[in-house]
């Protein structure tokens, strides 16, 4: 696990922990992690806490020891990494089986060129930076993280236990992930094909009261009538002035904030739950398996019954 001055400490502890929670629950082999910067000299994270490295960078490039997996953690000081900590970034990578970024990271990662080819993503607020600088790389910016072949990237700060979990899974299957998942006390293992942001996040939050209220309360009404005029009397406004006030402060139609959230709903049921497709379109509002299947089709690309195969989760 790669670090630098001002790179971002939970970038660092959360990978650990899981990695960590791993072994410590049987996983075999287990593993071992070493944190290095790049010649082994203490950083200091964004935070202010000062981490001493296990190693120094520049010695493991130097040493024909095969490494397993580096991980580059993200910060605010990743534009300051120079061109030698890069360097030998590029030469620990290119003798491990697979290299991984967490939020910012990826820049590291992309300016050493282990992007160059891929698709990656990172923190919504530098998907644009990274697209800029570096045309090679194919960014994905509305996701939890992304695999590539072997190269791994994240979204930031959180999305660093969902990479993690990702890499158990990968290494020593779904019914150890999820149990240091629940070990960690983590709500939901996401997908990493999902969004980075709620539908209800994604959505501008609305300035007008009784808009902000609605955009409380449709999460946990989603099974009932939740048409245009419905949610108007709900506002009291009327059905015009309601559709065009919600889409100028929110930035999307009420309709297609609905079925945001009712599909995202159907995906957390088809995650967590042995609940019949018709019962899981019943359960968000969508009332019919079709309708969930059409839905499905356009907002996730996949049908439930595939995603359900994909993403579900063994049972405690």
């Amino acid at each position: 696990m790669v670090v630098y001055e001002r790179f971002a400490l939970l970038d660092l502890a959360g990978p650990a922990d899981v990695l960590r929670a791993a072994t410590l629950l049987g996983g075999s082999p287990g593993y071992r992690v070493v944190v290095a910067s790049g010649r082994g000299e203490p950083v200091r994270s964004d935070c202010g806490i000062t981490v001493v490295p296990d190693a120094s960078l520049a010695v493991l490039a130097s040493r024909r020891r095969e490494v397993d997996t580096v991980l580059v953690a993200g910060g605010l000081g990743v534009d300051r990494v120079g061109a030698d900590l890069l360097a030998d970034l590029r030469r620990v990578s290119g003798r491990a089986r697979r290299c991984c970024s967490v939020c910012t990271g990826a820049l590291a990662l992309a300016a050493a060129g282990l992007l160059d080819g891929h698709r990656a993503t990172t923190h919504w607020a530098a998907c644009g930076q990274l697209a800029a600088r570096f045309p090679a790389v194919e960014v994905l910016a509305d996701r939890i993280y992304v695999r590539d072949g072997e190269v791994w990237t994240s979204a930031g700060v959180t999305a660093a236990l969902d990479l993690a979990l990702a890499l158990v899974e990968d290494d020593l299957g779904s019914d150890l992930a999820h149990d240091v998942a629940r070990w960690l006390v983590v709500f939901a293992r996401r997908p990493g094909g999902q969004a980075q942001f709620s539908a209800a996040l994604r959505a501008q939050p609305a300035h007008t009261p009784a808009l902000a209220e609605l955009q409380r309360w449709l999460p946990d009404h989603l099974a009932e009538d939740l048409s245009v005029p419905t949610l108007a009397r709900r506002a009291k406004m009327s059905v015009r002035t309601f559709a065009r006030t919600f889409r100028r402060e929110t930035g999307t139609t009420p309709g297609a904030f609905v079925a945001a959230l009712r599909v995202e709903a159907a995906r957390r049921l088809l995650e967590t739950s042995a609940l019949t497709i018709q019962a899981v379109a019943t359960a968000a509002g969508l009332g019919h398996a079709e309708t969930l299947h059409r839905a499905f089709q356009r907002q996730v690309g996949t049908t439930p019954d595939r995603y359900r195969q994909h993403f579900a989760r063994s049972s405690p």
